[in-house]
């Protein structure tokens, strides 16, 4: 995937972000995208949100969080029409590069149970469950 180019996200791309995350996405049970939060997370961390584009049209994203301790790993999505190509991996290794020079010692990934695609990619970048953690989560509102 020579002719695609990786940067950071900006304001002017969260409506491209929710598009894909909306194609590309499979929970169901995750609270719905806004906006607003999106904005307020590239304002908050200009370099969590990484976004790769094909000729002009976001085709892969990842956020890599860090808050001064954990580093953790979301929103690892590549357009479905480009998948297979080794772009999720090159968006993965360009988070955890970040996140090293930050001070990252262990990455956390959020992935799917029942995306096997996905954690096969995940497996193959050296990613395991953790099996003695459940994640557990609670409505701010």
């Amino acid at each position: 995937m020579d002719d695609v180019s990786v940067r950071n996200a900006t304001a002017a791309d969260v409506d491209a972000l929710l598009e894909l995350w909306s194609r590309a996405g499979e929970n169901g049970s995750r609270p719905d995208d806004r906006p607003d939060l999106v904005h307020a997370l590239i304002e908050h961390d200009p370099e969590a949100v990484l976004l790769a584009e094909l000729d002009g049209r976001v085709v892969a994203t990842i956020i890599g969080g860090w808050d001064g301790w954990r580093a953790n790993l979301y929103r690892l999505a590549v357009d479905p029409a480009c998948r297979g190509r080794g772009l999720g991996r090159r968006m993965l290794e360009l988070a955890e590069e970040r996140l090293r020079r930050l001070g990252a010692e262990r990455f956390c990934a959020m992935v799917l149970d029942g995306n096997e695609e996905g954690q096969g990619l995940w497996q193959a970048c050296g990613y395991a469950p953790q099996d003695d953690w459940s994640r557990w989560v609670k409505q701010a509102h």
